[in-house]
């Protein structure tokens, strides 16, 4: 009896811990965020949401955008294929390394989505 009550704390201890541990993230994505929240976050704010003038031509939201699209575009501006005044500036900051790391980050946040008839109960 008691070699199973010490199987079952261990065992709720090890789901405890997995549930309330912060996920590790790759020394990539940690540079993408960072990035993220110095250059990017002004405008489309840290989960890719715009911050002001929401999902429009002014400020896109980029939440779980393809990475080789992010890629593609910042290369773009950065190179003045794309000519935009403020991400041409923003995407000069970037390097070929912080282009990659932060459409990492931003290609990797989820969206979900609710049904607006659906009730659902606030959480527990």
């Amino acid at each position: 009896m008691k070699k199973l009550l010490k199987i079952i704390l261990l065992v709720n201890l090890a789901l405890i811990n997995s549930v309330s541990a912060e996920p590790e993230l790759t020394p990539e994505l940690k540079a993408g965020k960072e990035k993220a929240l110095t250059i990017c976050s002004a405008c489309h704010g840290l989960n890719g949401q715009a911050a002001s003038a929401g999902n429009s031509v002014l400020i896109p939201n980029i939440t779980a955008q393809h990475k080789n699209y992010l890629v593609a575009r910042l290369k773009a501006y950065k190179s003045g294929e794309i000519k935009h005044p403020q991400m041409t500036v923003v995407a000069q900051m970037l390097t070929e390394q912080d282009i990659e790391n932060v459409s990492e980050w931003y290609s990797r946040i989820k969206i979900t989505i609710a049904d607006p008839e659906v009730e659902i109960a606030p959480p527990k």
